[in-house]
């Protein structure tokens, strides 16, 4: 779980939980084994070795994505041997600034938000010197030069919080 540089976001109230306990909730169903940050990266590294284990990363501002959808991540990225990016698509228009001007719109169709989660198979694992982490759109970026990367569609609950507001959101579209 990566809370690093997260505020106290991760700790609004969802459906009456801590959104990083919800997201908690969906890897432990997904079947995935939750590391400690006490964990040097060296032993995850080793273990992933060994097991052929991917790993997980998933962001508690993305709380509601759903525990099939991570499990589908993780086997694929096992399956295929590339990191797996869940992404969302953009729907805000988006335009270009140079020289402090407002300038073209691009395509939307072209761009994607990185949601949750990264999954990276073990091949990926061992040849990291450090714990991966924090943003998780630079993160792709630099995975993404380094090793093959498959984005995957996250569904709508799957989306990214950045305030209470979206907090509320979510919960509405989530709402039982």
């Amino acid at each position: 779980m990566v809370e690093s540089d997260r505020g106290s976001l991760p700790f609004a109230l969802i459906h009456g939980e801590p959104l990083i306990a919800c997201a908690t909730w969906a890897l432990d169903e997904a079947g995935v084994t939750a590391t400690d940050l006490t964990v040097p990266w060296s032993a995850v590294v080793e273990a992933s070795g060994e097991s052929g284990e991917a790993y997980v990363l998933h962001d508690p501002l993305c709380p509601m994505t759903p525990a099939a959808f991570i499990a589908a991540c993780v086997r694929t990225a096992v399956e295929r041997d590339a990191v797996v990016v869940a992404v969302r698509p953009v729907t805000d228009t988006v335009k270009t600034v140079e020289d402090g001007l407002v300038g073209d719109t691009l395509d939307r169709d072209a761009l994607v938000e990185v949601a949750s989660p990264i999954v990276l198979p073990a091949s990926v694992v061992v040849a990291l010197e450090s714990a991966p982490g924090g943003d998780f759109a630079e993160l792709a970026a630099a995975l993404a030069a380094r090793y093959p990367v498959i984005s995957v569609v996250a569904p709508p609950e799957a989306r990214r919080v950045a305030d209470p507001d979206d907090v509320r959101v979510l919960e509405a579209l989530t709402a039982r």
